[in-house]
């Protein structure tokens, strides 16, 4: 066994010498350990004391707590102090030992009370020790877990602890899931955005420091393959509940995390649901659907290939069957007739209803338009269809009337899909808490509900506005239409903690709107979000499938990145025999 270097070696070089043979590294784990004073683990953590300097040479002794071992995992493992640190709270730390393998790596586990000789040193500023160089067999001991919940503040004192959460936490985001093998978590239920509400209303908002953290997978790897954490149906949703949860807290790659030392128990308190019930004759439903991206092969957005419009198709006819709708608002369709006509063409071949597109001028030059289908055998088009063609918008609101097969009240549908929050540009319209290009979208909101109002004066019957607005619940632009007369019916109906159609960063809400005015809103029978898409993994997308495209399904879960939204009408009104 040879001593540790007198000097410290540049990063990286040590493994190379390793391979050439001209380092020495811990050999075969020593039995015994005889009485000796060792440097404190907190004393290299720098949990209750100052953290000693990077590169030094100490002899550290603990109790495993958490075994990573291998280079498609963390290459190391944790340990844990014997005696609390001088505050009277735990101390925890991470061993980096890359090079330790076979039947010495094997008797490493949680429980063993381990010698350690190496040096001090830091990882994207994580304290660790490194450089092994020679392990001792102290015995074993038991392994002591630290009880704690979130909201946990002061996070860093407890890096490299082994902690065990008390209360269920929620998953809020699983975006990464399949790139990274991580899933969100939070306190108290899922997180909202902070727009997604009036002020004062909507549930409490777990954004405290300390109120959120990854639950990783115990690896640093991309693409891990199985992806981890999923159910029997091969997802893991968000809004499912992580009860029991028990591991080392530790940061990396500027998130806090939390690598499982025990499997995480989840419970399906938000699972898949099922297709939508019919709305029955004397209703008649009204759905919105962003297609994200349909376009046809060849072109830049959209499938990349003909397999992958196959399955993007799929899954998009799938999840138009789960709605039931009578008349679909078509979002995010390429500003092509060919493609509006191919995909309503298909959905009628491929659902056995009579579907027909609604014809429209054509509208302008960008990228994207709404477009509108309906059920010939339970609705029929009457009057005028026209587009809002204010310099304003950027894909022209459409708008048209409606009457049931079977006689009632008409009513009109204005399909919309307002600026995104993306794209922003350097000065003006630029982000100031409701996301870039807040001031077009509320303009856009005051031109729409002008456009209405001629419609109105013109005898057009009373307007339901549907689709992707891509303004939260309390933002301006909601609040533009509400000072027009228009009614937010999902704000009106549907629970608060309900109230999403789209995730981002693990925070949810709704873009996805249904608007009526005033004599429509009191026809609206029932409104229904659909949780299809918001709350399954990305990678389950058409254009992902996971590693290797092993979670390629043709089902209706994540067709797209927005859940549909629906709102049935009475054909009459209440007052109306």
């Amino acid at each position: 066994m040879f001593p540790p270097l007198p000097f410290s070696l540049p990063p990286g070089l040590p493994r190379l010498l390793l391979g050439l043979g001209l380092l020495a590294v811990a050999g075969p784990i020593e039995a015994g350990c005889p009485e000796m004073e060792t440097t404190p683990v907190h004393a290299v953590a720098g949990q209750g004391v100052e953290r000693l300097a990077a590169d030094r040479a100490v002899t550290v002794e603990g109790v495993v707590t958490g075994t990573f071992m291998g280079e498609d995992r963390l290459d190391g493992f944790f340990i844990q102090g014997r005696d609390p640190a001088p505050d009277g709270k735990p101390s925890g730390v991470f061993v980096y030992a890359p090079d330790l393998a076979g039947s010495a790596a094997e008797r490493i586990e949680p429980g063993s009370r381990l010698r350690l000789v190496g040096r001090t040193g830091l990882f994207h500023g994580r304290p660790q020790l490194e450089e092994l160089d020679r392990i001792r067999d102290c015995g074993t001991e038991e392994v002591r877990t630290h009880s704690v919940r979130l909201p946990l503040e002061r996070r860093q004192r407890f890096e490299g602890v082994r902690l065990a959460f008390q209360r269920p936490l929620t998953v809020t985001g699983n975006h990464r899931l399949g790139r990274y093998g991580t899933l969100a978590l939070a306190s108290g239920g899922r997180a909202f955005q902070p727009g997604n509400f009036p002020p004062g209303e909507g549930p409490p908002e777990p954004r405290r420091p300390g109120g959120r953290l990854l639950l990783d997978d115990g690896r640093y790897s991309r693409a891990p393959s199985p992806v981890p954490y999923l159910n029997e149906a091969g997802t893991r949703r968000i809004g499912s509940r992580v009860v029991g949860l028990t591991g080392i807290l530790t940061r990396a790659f500027e998130a806090w995390r939390i690598h499982p030392t025990e499997p995480p128990r989840f419970r399906a308190t938000n699972p898949r649901p099922d297709p939508l019930p019919s709305p029955g004759r004397d209703r008649l439903r009204v759905a919105a659907f962003n297609l994200d991206n349909y376009f046809l092969e060849g072109a830049e957005r959209g499938a990349g290939s003909a397999s992958a419009l196959r399955r993007q198709r799929a899954k998009l006819f799938a999840a138009i069957g789960h709605l039931e709708a009578d008349v679909l608002v078509l979002v995010e369709v390429a500003n092509r007739d060919a493609a509006v006509s191919d995909f309503v063409e298909r959905l009628r071949r491929r659902s056995g209803a009579p579907w027909h597109r609604l014809g429209a001028p054509g509208t302008g030059q960008g990228e994207l338009r709404v477009a509108l289908a309906y059920r010939r055998d339970r609705v029929a088009p009457t009057g005028k269809r026209r587009r809002d063609r204010r310099a304003v918008h950027d894909r022209p609101p459409l708008v048209a009337g409606f009457r049931s097969q079977e006689g009632g009240a008409p009513f009109a549908v204005a399909a919309v899909h307002f600026k995104s929050k993306g794209g922003c540009p350097k000065v003006g319209d630029t982000d100031s808490g409701q996301g870039c290009w807040n001031r077009r979208r509320t303009e856009q909101a005051r031109a729409l509900t002008g456009f209405l109002e001629e419609w109105r004066e013109d005898g057009g019957a009373p307007v339901v506005i549907a689709g992707d607005i891509n303004a939260y619940g309390g933002e301006d632009p909601v609040r533009a239409l509400a000072a027009a007369g228009y009614t937010d019916l999902i704000a009106e109906r549907v629970p608060p903690r309900r109230r999403y159609t789209f995730v981002y960063d693990g925070q949810a809400g709704y873009l996805d709107h249904l608007h009526a005015a005033a004599p429509l809103a009191e026809r609206a029978a029932a409104v229904h979000l659909h949780p299809i898409n918001a709350d399954e993994p990305a990678f389950l997308a058409y254009d992902r499938g996971g590693p290797d495209g092993r979670y390629v399904t043709s089902d209706a879960f994540r067709a797209s990145d927005h859940d549909p939204v629906a709102v049935d009408v009475l054909r009459r009104p209440h007052s109306q025999p």
